[in-house]
């Protein structure tokens, strides 16, 4: 039996959900002394509105543990992870994809938890993104069930299912046509069915129990079915049966997870919802037979039923509709199950085996289920995966040296791929007129005319967010405009300090080329193109001022019209941008942080138009 590994399984249901394979060889495995984290389902399709309530559990188990993790009991570890549930998503799989490694790699060092066996139930493109970022020692992927079947927002699920099947190391599968889609694409595939708990299952045989209280009420003969009562159960057949056998009771243990109104009309139907797994061999040893109703799908035909065996452990007969893995099963145990092929042939078995009770029957049922326990199944299944770990470790080391080659050739690989990308974008950036058609968007530039005043935004609080170069360019052209008398007064502003303030540098050099100091208002608060517009409006409204010159950098103007348009109103803003300024003139060529700036610029309107500013 595998011991002393780390296992990460990534499963196609909730831990708190009907007690299946996924719970028995985890629980199983962590009982052995290996550490498990048991991943709950992350899901195949969009959720609906009946999946309210299975949304409301995954946060109520959230909510329980750490980030979502909590300890189940010694070993074992559940995570219950909160996604958006969009499977197929490629945003929704990146975001995804963080939420979940970013909880997963801080708890696996929390816990020293290193070197896993990755085993998935759930062939999602998500578990694949998983899977991929760990360090591990193996992938095996269990796979259960035809997913693409399972409903029509599945389907998509072919592709990754496919990618993981040729990337895991081992493949185990539960029936026959799982087999062979799977060794399509891998050659290590391994049939190993769903099993019974057998010990559980004896103990109830044997024990001196009572009646379940739920069943006391109803009348004998019962024709039980444990299970979730799905979309896959013959619903005719059962009504056809039912109301062909009025003298019987049809019981179902088990949740209701389709719409069952036909049947509910029916006063020899009884559907007893979920039972404690604990609980279930207690029922099926009152059931006089057992049954296996299922429509043949697509999806069935890959179906190997769990409950078979359970019955079987309570020597009960079973009678079954004609699916291949039950076929299958009749053969290696001689024909140990009743299959009927339609609603007659059902009624028929029923009549023959609902009184019988033949020991030398009872026994055969009870070691054929004996054949297939957990226990066995479990064995079986560590036994390949310490194959195969040692298989990959003599193989490793058989390799040394062709795998540093390769780590070699890879590494050369990624560094001539970066380099390649290096001066693909420097050529771009430098090298063609890519910059230019980036930056005309941004630019708007009115011809000056004549208006109350001057508003300057200064540098530092500009297109780049830093210390502003062109502070004294911008103060200089206002200066200019002022001279030449396109209005009488400047508003410099700029809350930005670096030593001194912007604006009182701008009211300096204005100052020194003729400027009158009575002509000049600081406004020294703003520490944004935002914050420019709105202290600015204040002044404007105060001295009611409706025009205005607005200087700043080319490519600020695009934002800053934005911001006005918004919070601006009533006043008549043309933008005239510093003419020929050394950081945005074609004649000075394309520098470092004039990218910057653009970047910034368009950065800044997204920001703004998210924020509400624009």
């Amino acid at each position: 039996m595998l011991k002393n590994e780390n296992i990460i399984c990534i499963s196609s249901i909730d831990w708190d959900f009907i007690w299946q394979g996924h719970q028995e060889i985890m629980s199983t495995l962590a009982e052995k002394g290996n550490r498990v984290l048991f991943i709950e389902n992350t899901g195949v399709r969009t959720p609906g509105i009946k999946d309210l309530s299975r949304i409301k559990s995954r946060i109520r188990n959230w909510l329980r543990g750490v980030k979502g993790i909590r300890k189940e009991r010694e070993n074992l570890y559940i995570f219950s992870p909160l996604v958006l549930p969009f499977p197929y998503s490629r945003v929704a799989r990146w975001i995804n994809r963080y939420l979940i490694l970013a909880v997963l790699e801080k708890w696996m060092k929390a816990v020293d938890f290193s070197d896993p066996i990755v085993w998935t139930f759930l062939p999602a493109p998500l578990s694949m993104d998983i899977a991929d970022s760990l360090m591990k020692k193996l992938i095996v992927y269990y796979c259960i069930d035809n997913f693409s079947g399972s409903s029509l927002s599945a389907k998509k699920i072919g592709k990754s299912e496919e990618s993981l099947l040729k990337r895991s190391d081992l493949v185990f599968v539960t029936s026959e046509e799982l087999y062979n889609k799977c060794a399509r694409h891998n050659s290590n595939v391994y049939k190993f069915p769903f099993a019974v708990s057998f010990e559980k299952f004896e103990k109830a045989r044997l024990g001196n129990t009572e009646i379940p209280e739920e069943l006391k009420n109803i009348k004998q003969p019962i024709v039980g079915y444990v299970g979730g009562v799905h979309k896959w159960v013959d619903q005719g057949l059962i009504n056809e049966l039912a109301k062909k056998h009025t003298d019987y009771s049809f019981v179902f243990v088990g949740p209701i997870q389709t719409k069952v109104s036909e049947l509910l009309k029916l006063k020899n139907v009884h559907f007893l919802g979920k039972k404690e797994h604990e609980r279930l061999p207690l029922f099926i040893k009152y059931f006089n037979v057992c049954i296996i109703p299922y429509l043949i799908t697509d999806y069935t035909r890959n179906v190997y039923p769990t409950k078979l065996n359970e019955y079987l452990a309570l020597g009960k007969a079973v009678i079954s509709t004609p699916l291949p893995e039950i076929e299958l099963f009749n053969k290696e145990y001689e024909d140990i199950v009743c299959i009927a092929e339609d609603a007659n042939a059902f009624s028929g078995h029923i009549e023959r085996t609902v009184r019988e009770n033949e020991p030398s029957l009872v026994s055969r049922r009870i070691e054929t289920a004996r054949d297939n326990s957990w226990e066995s199944r479990i064995e079986k299944m560590s036994s390949t995966i310490e194959k195969e770990l040692e298989r990959k470790k003599i193989d490793r080391e058989k390799r040394w040296k062709e795998n540093l080659l390769i780590f070699y050739k890879t590494a050369r690989k990624k560094a001539v791929r970066f380099g390649i990308i290096c001066l693909s974008v420097y050529l771009l950036l430098f090298k063609t007129p890519f910059i230019w058609f980036a930056a005309e968007p941004l630019k708007i530039s009115d011809a000056p005319r004549k208006a109350d005043t001057i508003l300057v935004f200064g540098g530092g609080v500009g297109e780049t967010g830093g210390p502003g170069r062109s502070t004294i360019e911008r103060a200089r052209y206002a200066a200019e405009l002022y001279l030449k008398g396109y209005s009488g007064k400047i508003i410099f502003s700029s809350g930005y300090t670096y030593i001194y303030n912007d604006a009182e540098n701008m009211r300096l050099m204005a100052v020194s080329m003729g400027v009158d100091e009575r002509d000049i208002i600081l406004e020294q608060k703003a520490n944004s193109t935002y914050e420019n517009v709105i202290f600015s409006k204040e002044i404007l409204d105060k001295n009611n001022w409706h025009s205005v010159l607005l200087v700043s950098s080319p490519y600020n103007m695009r934002r800053a019209d934005l911001v006005f348009d918004k919070h601006a109103g009533g006043v008549n803003m043309f933008c005239v941008p510093v003419e020929k300024s050394q950081f945005y003139d074609r004649t000075f060529g394309i520098k470092v942080g004039q990218i910057r700036a653009i970047v910034h610029e368009y950065i800044g309107i997204i920001y703004y138009l998210l924020r509400g500013y624009a």
